[in-house]
């Protein structure tokens, strides 16, 4: 019985943390959308502009693949659509011609500069569970997540177990 119960707990913890998750991802998305960003575009722009500088400022489009958590195909259509904003320039490998190497523009440095407060200020507002916040999730309906802080009662924040 008592595995039962823990595989439970282990559960819902699982399923807590991929709401956040969901709805972290979803107020990234609303507050990059006047930007013509969403989540997945910033955390490209985001690695770019805080990776280590490479040889010519260029970073390989394989270590962006598990950076950012996407396909490589995936990847290879939103460097597509960056690029054809002017945000990002791709061009071949000059070690190996089979790689790509992608960078950030001035023009998409810039864009990253301007929107990387407002995603660290909603990131800040769902996992640090800033009560002040008009769009916060409302405390008395927070799930706790272990290692994620949420609004407790009377303005005082809490860390739900195990974290």
């Amino acid at each position: 019985m008592a595995g039962n119960a823990a595989g439970t707990r282990l559960e819902q913890r699982w399923r807590d943390l991929l709401s956040v998750h969901a709805r972290t991802l979803c107020e990234i998305d609303r507050a990059l959308h006047p930007y013509g960003l969403g989540a997945s575009d910033f955390e490209v722009l985001d690695v770019l502009a805080s990776a280590p500088p490479g040889p010519g400022d260029r970073c390989r489009v394989h270590r962006l693949v598990g950076r950012v958590h996407l396909s490589q195909s995936a990847l290879s259509r939103l460097l597509a659509r960056l690029e054809r904003d002017e945000l990002v320039e791709r061009s071949e490998c000059a070690e190996d011609r089979r790689g790509v190497r992608v960078r950030l523009t001035a023009k998409g440095r810039s864009l990253h500069a301007r929107v990387q407060p407002l995603q660290r200020e909603v990131l800040a507002r769902m996992l640090d569970g800033d009560p002040g916040a008009e769009t916060a999730a409302d405390p008395a309906t927070a799930v706790p997540v272990p290692g994620v802080r949420t609004p407790a009662p009377a303005g005082r924040t809490r860390t739900a177990p195990g974290g």
